[in-house]
């Protein structure tokens, strides 16, 4: 991760984009349903390609989630930083670089947790389930001077957690009108449950390569409200960088390096 200084001031330059952001809906410019289509079907199509091409890549991933107490003072942390890639069959390989204890005492960090950090929460809509959404076309934006399409991304159908380990993605994409890739997502994983919630996350995407979008950083500042009553306010930061092509493959050499994910727990 970068310097204190640094990492502070990019993210209040990113919480000041969010909030004027927020407060400009996007313009309703008329695109007719032929359009539409055309351009869903596109960047879908186009995410194929992406998740393809990160397959010859290789990057770091450096994850904090913190609960923040009632004063705003950070109240646990739960800290992981791990070398990732994926194997020609889409598969993530994680090797974790730096892992302390874990000081999260109102939370814990779930399977489905995990899942999310590597699936719906960088890369959002996963392209062999594209058939499962309903999505929607909201307007045109224009962030960091790229102009963008939005869209509303929702689950036709919310997968039921005792029967299903899938994951999918709610929330809004923006899609560059020039390249037809997504640039930025803020969503959350589902299907949800009373002693499991998720956050909203954000996540920004920079081109890498001059070719591809890859994400680049996420964060999260949500409050989670919990079948028992409990509320646990969050943060979550989440920062990919050093991207560089590698191999075009994963072998799993030895159980030495077989990362096992901690156990369930409920808040």
């Amino acid at each position: 991760m970068k310097k204190a200084s640094i990492l502070i001031l990019t993210l209040s330059v990113l919480a000041f984009a969010e909030q004027i952001s927020a407060q400009r809906p996007p313009t309703p410019t008329p695109l007719d349903n032929n359009e539409v289509d055309r351009i869903i079907a596109k960047f879908t199509q186009n995410e194929g390609a992406f998740r393809e091409a990160l397959t010859n890549y290789v990057f770091n991933r450096s994850a904090t989630i913190q609960t923040i107490g009632m004063g705003g003072q950070v109240t646990g942390t739960y800290r992981r930083d791990s070398f990732m890639t994926f194997s020609s069959d889409g598969k993530r390989f994680e090797k974790i670089t730096f892992f302390p204890v874990s000081t999260l005492r109102e939370i814990g960090v779930t399977p489905e947790d995990l899942e999310d950090l590597g699936g719906v929460n960088p890369f959002a809509l996963d392209p062999s389930a594209v058939s499962r959404y309903n999505i929607s076309y909201k307007g045109t934006e224009t962030i960091d001077e790229i102009e963008v399409y939005v869209f509303d991304v929702t689950p036709k159908t919310i997968p039921d957690p005792r029967r299903s380990k899938v994951r999918l993605f709610t929330g809004t994409v923006w899609v560059d009108t020039r390249d037809l890739m997504i640039v930025k997502s803020k969503g959350k994983g589902v299907p949800e449950t009373k002693d499991n919630k998720f956050p909203v996350v954000t996540t920004w995407r920079e081109n890498i390569d001059g070719k591809y979008w890859f994400p680049s950083y996420s964060s999260s500042d949500d409050t989670l409200e919990f079948g028992s009553g409990q509320v646990v306010r969050l943060r979550v930061r989440v920062r990919y960088d050093k991207y560089r092509e590698a191999k075009t493959d994963v072998r799993i050499l030895d159980d030495e390096e077989v990362v096992e994910e901690p156990k369930p727990k409920k808040p």
